[in-house]
């Protein structure tokens, strides 16, 4: 038997061991599960529930707070309009949103029934943080820099219909309404130890 048969387990983690343990090759599955729940059939007085479909990409290799603010400028969008406005983002993680929302959307047409794709609308979609890679950096003075490396989730919801008016204001209010209120609420106020 060779000698360096011997020493074969400790010489094929040479260089790679710490590497793989920073790595979670553990991918958020829990948001996908929710393609598979079946509900039970409605009754005819019941609104009809529309279809939906969850998808993700994971492992981006872009910052999560960078991607935060592309995953808000698409919410309440319809599809189609959500691929314009990505086309014009000028950041790198634009397309990656992008391509995400159109596999979402292919996917809902080939496996949930859904009939046209331009009637589709993002109902959630949001960022999760992924792993980090920490390197080494030289500084001055042969000073070593800690460099991070950040990676993300991203995760969409796309449902049929039409989008709400307004997505982030669920009950706006009218003028006259925001008026009363605050005139209400200005007549309510009362100096405290006083008659």
């Amino acid at each position: 038997m060779p000698t360096w048969a011997l020493f074969s387990p400790q010489i094929s983690a040479i260089h790679t061991s710490s590497i793989l343990s920073a790595y979670n090759p553990n991918k958020p599955n829990k948001f996908l599960r929710y393609n598979k729940i079946v509900y039970p059939p409605q009754e005819e007085h019941e609104e009809p529930r529309p279809a939906f479909v969850c998808h993700q990409r994971t492992n981006i290799k872009y910052s999560p707070w960078k991607m935060w603010y592309i995953a808000c400028l698409v919410r309440g969008m319809t599809v189609d309009e959500a691929i314009k406005q990505l086309k014009f983002v000028l950041k790198k993680g634009a397309k990656d949103v992008r391509e995400t929302i159109e596999e979402a959307r292919d996917l809902a047409i080939k496996r949930h029934n859904v009939e046209f794709g331009s009637n589709l609308w993002v109902a959630e979609s949001f960022v999760g943080k992924g792993p980090v890679f920490k390197g080494v950096r030289r500084h001055a003075r042969v000073r070593p820099g800690i460099v991070e490396y950040f990676h993300c989730h991203y995760f969409v919801r796309l449902e049929e219909g039409k989008p709400p008016k307004n997505y982030y204001l669920h009950a706006p209010k009218e003028p006259q309404e925001q008026l009363d209120d605050w005139l209400k609420q200005m007549r309510s106020r009362k100096i405290i130890n006083s008659l």
